[in-house]
């Protein structure tokens, strides 16, 4: 087989791995994220106490829903 075969193969090799590998990662971390979400309703309820605010649970509910609608445009 010729040198310059071997070399083509290598690289559309390679540049199928490096796809590959970016979406493997991407649909990793959007399903990593979905799972774990990066707030909490309790850590809300902690960031709005300290900013000197009386939580009360439906005002919670509203920001996680808008939080999670904001996610869902984003998409």
């Amino acid at each position: 087989m010729a040198t310059w075969i071997w070399i083509l193969i290598v690289i559309v090799v390679g540049l199928a791995c490096a796809f590959g590998g970016f979406y493997g990662a991407r649909r990793y971390m959007e399903n990593y994220l979905k799972d774990n979400p990066p707030i909490s309703e309790d850590q809300l309820r902690a960031m709005m106490l300290q900013m000197g605010q009386k939580p009360s649970q439906r005002k919670l509910h509203q920001m996680m829903n808008a939080m999670k609608q904001q996610s869902r445009k984003s998409k």
